[in-house]
Formats: structure tokens, C-alpha cells, sequence
């Protein structure tokens, strides 16, 4: 009996750790003008606020390729779906592979 209650402890211990190492994890944090669509649903990308909403992503996803990685990339030319695309893909690269052969994939808005 004793030993389930040990067992119970020490996997609720190890997940809450699990858990907040996650949430620190570089110090990375969501800026408050992104969590404030958290939940919200849009009526269509015509929506004015699915259009704050991408660029206030937009901005925040710039930035932190360009604090991570150290390419500034410009907001306007790119979605945000495009942005994480790209973090994502920098994240995955070789050393020795350039940058831009990752961004030739992404078409540039106007």
C-alpha cells in the first residue's frame, strides 16, 4: 500500500518537473499581444481581428528568428504560417547549409 503512494509521488513529482521545464525552456515567452487571441475564433481571414492577430505573429515570429538565428526577415513579405515554417526549417538545417536556400522555398507577398 505504502508503495503506490511512493509510486503516485514520485510520478506526480517527475511530471510536474517534466511540465515546467517545458513551460521555462529557454525563456522563451509568448508576448501578451499573441496570447490575446487564445481561444478566440475568427469569421475569415477578411476578420480584422484574424488580421491583428497574423500581425502581431508576424512581428513576434520575426523577432525571434532573427534573435535565435540572426537573419531579420521583413513581417510583410512572408505569412505567419510561412514564418514558422521557416523556424522551423532553420532549426533542422546543417551547419554548413545558407539560409537563403531555405527562404527561396517560401514565395514573398507584396
Amino acid at each position: 500500500m505504502k508503495l503506490k503512494w511512493i509510486f503516485t509521488l514520485l510520478f506526480s513529482s517527475l511530471l510536474l518537473g517534466v511540465i515546467a521545464s517545458s513551460t521555462l525552456a529557454k525563456g522563451i515567452a509568448t508576448p501578451p499581444q499573441v496570447l490575446a487571441y487564445d481561444g478566440k475564433t475568427f469569421a475569415g481571414f477578411q476578420d480584422p481581428e484574424y488580421l491583428s492577430y497574423d500581425q502581431a505573429l508576424r512581428d513576434y515570429l520575426v523577432k525571434r528568428i532573427n534573435q535565435e538565428f540572426g537573419v531579420a526577415l521583413d513581417p510583410k513579405k512572408y505569412s505567419a504560417f510561412d514564418l514558422l515554417e521557416i523556424e522551423a526549417l532553420f532549426k533542422c538545417k546543417k551547419s554548413n547549409e545558407p539560409f537563403d536556400m531555405f527562404l527561396k522555398m517560401f514565395p514573398k507577398r507584396r
